[in-house]
């Protein structure tokens, strides 16, 4: 299986890139989230996933192993296929999808293109426990900040802010204070509002 690909960027195209290796050129199907960390480089590398099929042989590139770890195990569920989930990574970060995972927003899931509820429960259900034992994913402690904003954020709208008002000074809140909890945001958050 080809596992990586490193070459000379000849096409790029938010949907696909062409690498020259050797005078031989690979198309590599990317998704958006990668198409967005391509520099404009000469010389790039990407972690790629080959799928092989009756009618065609299809190489996927990411610019990170947890990008292209993500996209195995989205593919690996059922009812979602390769362009489903390259759709899905280009649609929200991979750190989004891993916080709706393990956060069990289905809502977030399915506001992807192609998505609709019962596949975004089985999303969730199938691979929460995964996304947790993936060593190779990238900051998860990220996830209890992004869960504190969102108990924050919920607390705020019940006691009748705006969400849209309270997001932006719950995100400010958060930048500068790097170890908050939920009580000390929302007391914050009630001085600024």
């Amino acid at each position: 299986m080809i596992t990586q690909i490193q070459g000379k960027l000849v096409e790029k195209y938010p949907t696909h890139v062409v690498i020259d290796c050797q005078g031989l050129g690979y198309e590599v199907h990317i998704s958006l989230h990668t198409f967005a960390q391509l520099g404009s480089e000469e010389q790039i590398k990407l972690f790629t996933h080959l799928q092989i099929r009756e009618d065609a042989h299809t190489l996927f590139g990411f610019a990170t192993p947890s990008e292209r770890a993500l996209f195995r195990l989205l593919i690996g569920v059922s009812g979602i296929g390769a362009s489903t989930a390259r759709t899905m990574l280009s649609s929200l970060e991979p750190l989004q999808i891993q916080t709706a995972i393990l956060s069990e927003d289905v809502k977030t899931i399915q506001s992807i293109k192609g998505i609709g509820l019962k596949t975004a429960q089985r999303v969730i259900i199938e691979l929460q426990d995964k996304i947790k034992n993936l060593p190779e994913m990238e900051e998860i402690q990220l996830i209890s900040g992004n869960t504190i904003k969102e108990e924050a954020l919920s607390a705020l709208e019940v006691l009748g802010y705006p969400r849209r008002s309270s997001e932006k000074v719950i995100d400010n809140l958060i930048q500068s204070e790097a170890e908050a909890s939920v009580e000390t945001l929302i007391k914050a958050a009630l001085n600024k509002l």
